[in-house]
């Protein structure tokens, strides 16, 4: 990628810091934004320290959506970052009021020492925690000055008391001429003279609640009070787990100068009651969306959270992932807990997404989906053992059309199944970007008759198909029907049955293909090169091709 002349010179000028007093005051506010961007490149905390503790406009966004092959910011420069906004709450130069940090963190322990989000929560909690202290210091040092003239003026006035009697001058008749007491305008009212900073402060804030109470209801007017004290929203991801949980709650119940707000809200292994307590903290306004992970909700915990979630009108993705949710119809009250998680979906006005893993929703796909009135565009649903008829009600469902992303991976498809999927497929031919099919038993023959309806979806853009029992005369078919696809970015393809050792059964399932080794004596790389040729002869050299399960990233391509 190649830099712009400003870039390459932000990026010469913050490699020096010992030179940065000199062009910190001079430096326009224009190039402030191309200065951080360098600092953060080149892993330079100090220079991002100060660029942000001055930052002269109302908004800094960091991070972001980061282009492929662009590493995460370092974990020092984030540190700088945030220390800097605690310092810049009372340096005169600092303009700053929003900052977004939304997609800042990395993956722990990646490349370049990034800050994982479970990390930057918990430093963001610390950072409020900070500001808060520091005017609490600047409270009591404003109140020790403000006592210490107050007892300057009780000792002069004291003073005066005791002068008063002998500044008067007799005269021959032994009159008192003058006396200070009787100085015409000297006396000065007590009130004048402790009319100080913290006064004024307090009858302003009077005036202010007397303004406020004209009208709105009682949670508007605690909002407005809480807010009249922050100087800098945060907004930001959280990753919340048991072991942070404590820690988030008293930020986010701190008022003070830093207010945290949450885009999206990741929590694991933490139970309903500490979930919902987490959920009435948060502001009501801009969470996008929560991801509950390894948490033992149960499906009475799921539909005691839908109310709550739907008071979050902005709220557009949910995710449920190992959830222990089990739900059957032979199960004594099932029907009513079906009809809740209904209700429930359906107050989520404007969810767009929905990711169920491995919850055992056995035929009860039409029950969940049909409540929702408005189209899904991502739908997950892998490990969730579906059932003829739940696909052949997604294949007729008001949300086939509109799928941009499909995942129906570890759910086994048959003879029985294909026809409903060939038929969603068809459905969502225009619309379909991303699709995950791994593990779902496709052998060369069902892959066969799936082909054609794959090869009519022209928006697709990413394909996964790992953990098939396919052969290689398979995986030569579906690179070339891959290679008539012009939208078509990335491929995962599965190593052929060709690859694995001798003793792999007839049909295995996507556990044993994952278990199983590789045959030493074959080349894996000789399969690549083989598929790679294939796209070479058809002049195809923008699709990727790999099997690496592991660090397959669908969203490279977007």
């Amino acid at each position: 990628m190649a830099l712009s002349l400003v870039s390459l010179c932000a990026r010469e000028v913050v490699s020096d810091h010992s030179s940065s007093p000199n062009w910190l005051s001079w430096v326009p506010r224009e190039l402030y934004r191309a200065l951080l961007e360098a600092a953060f490149a080149c892993s330079r905390p100090l220079a991002v320290g100060e660029l942000v503790q001055r930052w002269p406009e109302r908004t800094l966004r960091v991070a972001g959506r980061r282009k492929p092959g662009q590493a995460s910011p370092n974990r020092l420069c984030i540190q700088a970052l945030l220390l800097a906004v605690v310092r810049g709450l009372v340096d005169q130069r600092s303009t700053l009021q929003v900052l977004d940090i939304c997609g800042l963190q990395g993956d722990e322990g990646g490349m370049g020492d990034p800050m994982g989000g479970w990390s930057l929560t918990v430093a963001l909690c610390s950072m409020v925690l900070q500001a808060r202290a520091g005017v609490q210091r600047a409270q009591r040092k404003e109140g020790d000055r403000e006592r210490k003239r107050f007892s300057a003026l009780e000792r002069e006035r004291d003073l005066k008391r005791e002068r008063g009697p002998r500044r008067g001058v007799k005269g021959f008749g032994g009159e008192e001429l003058c006396s200070s007491r009787e100085t015409p305008g000297s006396p000065v009212s007590e009130e004048e003279l402790i009319q100080g900073v913290r006064r004024r402060m307090e009858m302003d804030r009077k005036r202010g609640g007397a303004a406020t109470g004209l009208g709105g209801t009682k949670s508007e007017v605690d909002e407005k009070e809480a807010d009249c004290e922050v100087v800098v929203h945060v907004r930001a991801d959280f990753f919340v787990n048991a072991r942070s949980w404590e820690r988030v709650r008293v930020a986010l119940s701190t008022s003070g100068p830093l207010k945290l707000q949450c885009r999206d809200l990741r929590v694991e292994e933490i139970s309903v009651a500490s979930i919902r307590t987490l959920l009435n903290l948060l502001p009501r306004r801009g969470l996008l969306g929560i991801d509950v992970r390894y948490s033992s909700l149960g499906v009475a915990g799921l539909a005691e959270l839908l109310p709550l979630l739907s008071t979050f009108p902005e709220l557009n993705s949910l995710r449920l992932h190992y959830c222990n949710l089990d739900i059957r119809r032979d199960h004594l009250g099932q029907e009513d807990v079906l009809r809740d998680l209904s209700q429930g979906l359906a107050q989520l006005r404007e969810l767009r997404r929905l990711s169920l893993t491995a919850l055992r929703l056995p035929g009860q796909l039409r029950v969940l989906l049909s409540s929702l009135s408005q189209p899904l565009e991502i739908l997950e649903l892998p490990y969730l053992s579906l059932s003829p008829t739940d696909l052949a009600y997604l294949s007729c469902s008001h949300h086939a059309s509109t799928l941009q992303q499909l995942d129906l991976s570890e759910n086994r498809l048959d003879e029985s199944t294909l026809p409903s999927v060939r038929r969603l497929l068809s459905q969502a031919s225009s619309s379909l970007q991303h699709l995950s099919l791994s593990g779902c038993g496709l052998t060369d023959s069902l892959l066969g008759l799936l082909l054609p309806s794959l090869g009519g979806c022209s928006a697709l853009k990413s394909l996964a198909l790992a953990l098939n029992p396919l052969s290689m005369a398979g995986l030569t078919d579906l690179v070339r029907m891959a290679a008539r696809m012009p939208a078509l970015r990335q491929l995962l393809y599965p190593n052929p049955l060709e690859d694995y050792q001798p003793g792999l059964p007839a049909f295995p399932s996507s556990a044993q293909l994952l278990e199983w080794p590789l045959d030493e004596a074959t080349d894996i790389n000789m399969t690549n090169s083989q598929l790679n040729r294939l796209l070479v002869d058809t002049g195809r050299s923008d699709l990727f091709l790999t099997c690496d399960l592991i660090n397959y990233d669908k969203n490279l391509v977007d």
